[in-house]
């Protein structure tokens, strides 16, 4: 039921209307966040829907009370509440609500055997009635105009309500459920809310089918009694002559003009060419077995028209010796087929919505299990400024934006914080980083995979583009995307479009690109490493991260920060840091970058003793003891005598790798484009 108004309001204030989906406001005033409400309670409820979701696709009309019942005590047993009730509009009166199912706790004022929504909660099925969802976190902060309802709830020992109206498709509701706190007030968290949504709309589902279809029984229980006294849609079919004799509702029902001729051959013909076999097969079947038989096809009319139609017959001859004829009655059933197919797609709708909340929330425990606590930019130097205010322009668009710069100045970081600042920023950021996964896995991340598409692809396997769908997805390392799933990447970017490893559907996805490099694009590009065109499309908005060395008055803040943190998880109270100390690490050139930075202050967290910060850093006049010396020849230096220190091992713990701040694969790099090698023994 999203998209419904929702009833907000503030203690001591007049009750406002939001129809955003994204805001609700309870009546207390609080205002719900998606981390009011935990990542594992989330995945429990989703385990919980998907259960009920199956049942009541199976669910018989003799065991839909049970299940009803069954499934309000299931969602107050997860979510720690005490009451819900369900009201449903009397078929006999249809302005009256009754209550038809309750879950309860044991005592408690007694229950009147008919109890009318309209005499105790008047203001909540009002609100029902106009599709509004009521959270009250508080049941005192309710409106003036719901005195009638605050009664009720003081006398049942209600604390906190939350209703939703039971509706299908475009209909007015025929129905309310409610769960109630009857033991203290609550926050209804939006992410709880929109999921007891669909509890209530698989409910609303299941008890509009029953409807449907026990009208239908009903309804054909009276047309066979009425058959011989009406003759409308009456037939009957000699099978020898292969003729019809037809009742003049029939000719109505098959666009023919009335008193025309019908034979079988010129009925098949009016029938679906998809469905000629089958009524075929089930005529030669009833007169063989005389035995009653049904079955349901479509004909094509002779103005065009597709109608479904259902037909139910027998053979009359009592002799099997005596020529026989088949008997029966003809209904449309369209709009029956197409409530069937609204159900249908509705429940497509349901798992469509569960599939995608189990992958967010499969993404998220991800998240949780393997990224750092998030950081906000440092900086307070002329370069740093710049680069946020170019973030703060580009962050309200959708357009693309390409973020360079060495590695370990915090270009994911740049990235987040476009992110945070967009309109899609109240949605997970999916990252992927383009030089971490072997070139064969790198698609099915990015894109899926299907079961079976590759040796050891035991299952589906949504990709990050799916995931991101609605979000933004930060493609890191971009220069090392290979060149064939560069094409791939580029008819995203230009339509949304893309198709699983292995699959042949084809999906849509409305993704923000954000990506980062440490390459020089442009070199590649007329080296032929990297795809013209999609530079064109990733550079629309180009933004360039500064390294350390640029924005040298930055370092105090940032070793502050990185104090304050380590204080934190190592128990220290480093409270002082030596000036001639800070002054050398504003001179280093920090070839690193910040992570570099990071790496030598939590060393030297570990090796200081007492209160003050003890830093071992390479001497600043060895780094730039010539004016003449390049940065190439600073870095070349240093990379060395990290080697050198280390015996020129480079990953694994207190590796060169670790020291320097980089990952092992761009350290190599990095050797290779200094002319640095190991010496030979």
């Amino acid at each position: 039921m999203s998209g419904v108004k929702r009833m907000t309001k503030q203690a001591g204030t007049e009750p406002q209307e939001d129809s955003g989906p994204q805001a609700r406001q309870d009546a207390s005033g609080g205002k719900d966040t998606p981390e009011s409400w935990a990542c594992e309670e989330q995945l429990q409820f989703e385990s919980m829907l998907a259960s009920l979701s199956a049942r009541f696709v199976r669910v018989s009309a003799e065991r839909l009370n049970a299940e009803i019942e069954n499934a309000q005590k299931l969602v107050c047993e997860r979510l720690g509440l005490h009451l819900s009730a369900l009201w449903q509009r009397d078929t006999d009166h249809p302005s009256t609500f009754i209550l038809t199912h309750i879950h309860r706790p044991p005592g408690g004022p007694p229950i009147p055997p008919r109890m009318e929504a309209s005499e105790h909660w008047p203001w909540a099925l009002r609100m029902a009635m106009a599709r509004e969802v009521v959270a009250l976190s508080s049941t005192e902060n309710a409106p003036p105009d719901a005195a009638v309802d605050l009664a009720g709830w003081r006398h049942y020992g209600i604390k906190a309500v939350l209703t939703i109206p039971l509706a299908t498709g475009d209909d007015p509701p025929f129905g309310v459920i409610s769960f109630a706190d009857m033991q203290a007030e609550r926050e209804w968290a939006e992410p709880l809310v929109r999921r007891v949504e669909l509890v209530a709309q698989v409910i609303a589902y299941a008890i509009n089918r029953m409807l449907f279809e026990r009208a239908l029984r009903d309804s054909e229980a009276r047309l066979s009694l009425a058959t011989e006294a009406a003759g409308a849609g009456a037939w009957m079919l000699d099978a020898q002559a292969g003729r019809f004799w037809v009742g003049p509702k029939i000719f109505e029902l098959l666009g023919l003009p009335p008193g025309d001729s019908l034979d079988m051959e010129r009925f098949i013909d009016l029938v679906h060419p998809e469905d000629r076999q089958i009524v075929r097969d089930i005529t030669e079947q009833a007169l063989q077995s005389r035995e009653s038989t049904i079955v349901e096809y479509r004909i094509v009319r002779a103005d065009g028209q597709v109608r479904w139609m259902q037909s139910r017959g027998r053979v009359t001859a009592s002799d099997p010796s005596e020529p026989a004829r088949l008997t029966g009655m003809t209904a449309d059933i369209t709009e029956r087929k197409h409530t069937e197919e609204n159900l249908r797609q509705a429940l497509d709708e349901v798992q469509r919505l569960r599939d995608q909340l189990q992958r967010e929330n499969d993404y998220l425990r991800e998240r949780i299990r393997t990224s750092a606590n998030h950081a906000t930019i440092i900086g307070e130097s002329a370069p740093v400024q710049k680069m946020l205010a170019m973030a703060r322009q580009v962050a309200p668009t959708d357009s693309a934006v390409l973020i360079t710069g060495d590695t370990g100045t915090g270009k994911e970081l740049l990235a987040q914080t476009i992110h945070d600042l967009s309109p899609r920023g109240n949605k997970l950021m999916v990252k992927v980083n383009c030089a971490a996964l072997p070139a064969p896995l790198i698609e099915s991340e990015l894109f899926g995979r299907e079961k079976g598409a590759y040796t050891g692809a035991m299952s589906r396997q949504a990709g990050r583009f799916e995931i991101a769908n609605g979000s933004t997805i930060f493609l890191d390392e971009i220069g090392d995307l290979p060149l064939d799933l560069q094409a791939k990447l580029l008819r995203v970017l230009q339509d949304g479009r893309f198709e699983r490893l292995g699959g042949i559907r084809t999906f849509s996805t409305d993704v923000r690109v954000v990506a980062a490099t440490n390459h020089d694009l442009a070199a590649m590009m007329r080296q032929g490493d990297f795809r013209e065109d999609l530079f064109h499309r990733l550079n629309v908005f180009p933004i360039e991260v500064p390294p350390l060395s640029a924005r040298a008055g930055d370092i105090p803040l940032l070793v502050w920060k990185i104090v304050e943190e380590f204080n934190k998880k190592m128990g220290r109270s480093i409270d002082t840091i030596p000036k001639p100390t800070m002054e050398r690490l504003k001179k280093h050139s920090w070839p690193g970058n910040v992570r570099e930075l990071r790496n030598i202050i939590e060393r030297a967290m570990i090796v200081s003793e007492g209160r003050s910060l003890s830093v071992v850093i390479p001497d600043a006049e060895g780094s730039l003891s010539s004016a003449a010396s390049t940065l190439a020849d600073v870095e070349r230096r240093h990379i060395c005598d990290v080697l050198e220190r280390v015996h020129w091992r480079i990953s694994g713990k207190g590796g060169a790798a670790e020291i320097l701040g980089l990952a092992p694969t761009t350290l190599h790099s990095r050797m290779k484009k200094l002319g640095l090698a190991r010496p030979k023994p």
